[in-house]
């Protein structure tokens, strides 16, 4: 048992990190897809991490009908709980930024510039958007 994982660290990177992860990132991006806030995307990350506690718990913990009536299984732990929603909830914001970052790029170029994968900024002298000519 670590601070961070509760079993092994190889399970703690296939569910946690691997399957939690690329889930965690897809509902950030999702949530950026549809121009909702991020805390939308932290509502469903904190559901996915009792998921994943469940997983941990099920999986690796040596889960049996006896020990949860004993309450002697890790299901409810706080603390493993709270590192996977932290570890989740990066991968979140991971996606929720470079999706967030890929519409402005691409709805409003002409006012913003990629300044890294996850990041843009507004251009300083953009005043308006470009006029469309119609002949």
């Amino acid at each position: 048992m670590g601070v961070i994982w509760e079993t092994s660290p190889w399970a703690f990177l296939f569910v946690t990190v691997f399957a939690g992860g690329g889930a965690a990132f897809m509902i950030g991006r999702a949530a950026a897809r549809g121009w909702n806030p991020f805390w939308q995307a932290v509502l469903q990350v904190m559901l996915l991490s009792a998921a994943v506690r469940f997983l941990h718990w099920g999986l690796f913990a040596g889960a049996t009908l006896e020990s949860w009536r004993q309450s002697q299984g890790s299901l409810l732990s706080l603390h493993y709980y709270l590192v996977d929603a932290v570890v989740l909830l990066v991968f979140a914001a991971i996606g929720f930024s470079r999706q967030r970052t890929v519409q402005m790029l691409r709805q409003y170029g002409w006012l913003a510039v990629e300044t890294s994968p996850l990041t843009w900024r507004p251009l300083r002298d953009a005043k308006s958007p470009p006029q469309s000519r119609r002949d």
